[in-house]
This record gives C-alpha cells, sequence and structure tokens, in this order.
C-alpha cells in the first residue's frame, strides 16, 4: 500500500506523498501533525480506506517533514499551510474533497479554507491543535526557555516519559516559528461553509485538550457539527478500534458529502 512519490514545489523543494489519482472524482485530504510524517497508521488506513470506496486520496509531508526536502528549524504554519495548498492544486485540482486534519494538520486545514472554500464538503478533526505554538507552548514556557529562543532563535524542547527513552521527544522550537503561528490565528475566526464538521479528540489526550476542538467547532457557524470524545483516547487516536470509529463517521459523511446528499443524524 506504501506506494510514496515526490511532488516538485520549486526547483528547491520537493514534498514525499501518497495518493490514489483519480481524474475527476472527490477525494480525501489527510494533513499530518507537528513533526509528523506519512508511514504511519493513519495515513496509510485513510489510504486504504479510499481506495476501498474508489475515492481519491491524497496525504502529505510539509517541508522539513519525513523525507521531505527542507529544513524543520527553517519551516513554520504560513509555509506548510503552502506546502498543502500547492499539492491540493498539482493533484487534487478542480475536484472536491474531505478534509482530514490530525493535531497541527487540523490547523494546516483551517487555513484551506481561504483558497478552497467552494471545493471542501467536509472536514474532521483529530485531536485539533490550531494555535497550539502560543498557547500549549510557548506561554507554558518557563522564562528561561523563552530568553533563550529569543537569544538564540532556537531552544531544543524535551517531552515525554524522562523514564523510557523510546518516549522521548525533542522539538527543535524557534523563535520565528513562534511568531509566525501569532500571524496565523484561526480561533478568531468565523467560517461560514454549510458542511459537515466532525473533531474527534481522546479523553486521555495529554498533548491538546478537548477545549481545542470544541473552540474549533465554534469557528464554523453555519456547518452541521459535532464532537465525538474518546473516553481512552489518546492524543493520536492511531489505534486500529480508534480509527475504525473514525471510518465509520467519515463513512456517513462521504455519504452526505458525496453520493445522497442528506442529512444525518
Amino acid at each position: 500500500m506504501k506506494k510514496f512519490k515526490y511532488l516538485k514545489i520549486s526547483k528547491t523543494k520537493k514534498l514525499r506523498y501518497i495518493d490514489n489519482y483519480y481524474k475527476k472524482k472527490p477525494y480525501i485530504i489527510f494533513l499530518p501533525g507537528f513533526m509528523s510524517d506519512i508511514d504511519g497508521e493513519k495515513p496509510q488506513s485513510f489510504k486504504k480506506y479510499a481506495v476501498k470506496r474508489k475515492l481519491g486520496f491524497l496525504a502529505i509531508e510539509y517541508s522539513g517533514h519525513g523525507k521531505s526536502s527542507g529544513l524543520f528549524t527553517k519551516g513554520n504554519i504560513s509555509e506548510w499551510s503552502d506546502d498543502a495548498k500547492k499539492s491540493i492544486k498539482k493533484i487534487v485540482k478542480k475536484n472536491s474533497f474531505i478534509l482530514i486534519g490530525s493535531s497541527m494538520g487540523a490547523w494546516i486545514a483551517m487555513n484551506q479554507f481561504k483558497y478552497f472554500k467552494k471545493q471542501i464538503k467536509g472536514f474532521v478533526g483529530i485531536g485539533s491543535a490550531p494555535e497550539f505554538l502560543e498557547k500549549l507552548m510557548w506561554k507554558q514556557f518557563p522564562k528561561k526557555t523563552k530568553q533563550e529562543i529569543k537569544e538564540k532563535g532556537i531552544s531544543i524542547i524535551k517531552h515525554g516519559d524522562s523514564k523510557f527513552k523510546q518516549r522521548q521527544y525533542e522539538y527543535p522550537i524557534t523563535y520565528q516559528l513562534i511568531k509566525d503561528g501569532r500571524k496565523n490565528k484561526v480561533l478568531s475566526k468565523k467560517i461560514n461553509s454549510k458542511i459537515k464538521v466532525t473533531m474527534f479528540h481522546g479523553q486521555k489526550d495529554e498533548v491538546v485538550p478537548v477545549s481545542f476542538s470544541r473552540k474549533v467547532l465554534k469557528c464554523f457557524v453555519k456547518a452541521k457539527k459535532k464532537i465525538i470524545v474518546i473516553r481512552e483516547g489518546d492524543h493520536s487516536l492511531s489505534a486500529k478500534k480508534y480509527l475504525k470509529k473514525i471510518h465509520s463517521e467519515l463513512d456517513k459523511m462521504v455519504n452526505y458529502c458525496f453520493i445522497k446528499n442528506i442529512p444525518l443524524s
């Protein structure tokens, strides 16, 4: 199922992606999270979903992520949103689509409504984390870390369980990334699209509070919307039992958006 390709965005930029190409069919588009790639369970699972239902599919790695070109430390929300926009224009073209945004991917997805409002027929968020750079990182950093980022332009942030190396992560956080995030505020804006919007969030998510998904829903003032909180769910919701629930809800959305176009509960 893993057939990776590379999309040339410019002379110096190539983005790795997976797809299920159709010239004229609706698409499912998956936008991954912060420092994530397209090797994981979610993008592969959604590609299988699309193939089985004969729908188009696209998932990308932003610049500096996975095996796409570029340095992560040079990237930011504006650039990664532009990566998504250009990939959609080149591969999905004029076809309608449902957006699936995981964590930061939901932030990137919300930025796409500026460019593809008529083509976007549905939106699914998984552990949605718009504006997390300011609200969940910068505001919680100690003064020493903030000072280091301001003076040096970067700091390596350690995250995870210190008792287990395999559960530890290091994030290089740059000052330009933080400042760019402030230019990409979405939670105070209204999106008037009359589409179906569903947020999934794990109740045991220790990375992003459930309140973020609720805030996303408030932005969609004319949508048919709901939130599904998974009691035992973590942040990623990448376990098969959780993906099965998401697929089930996605079936309803696909049916509503592309097939019968009738209201669903």
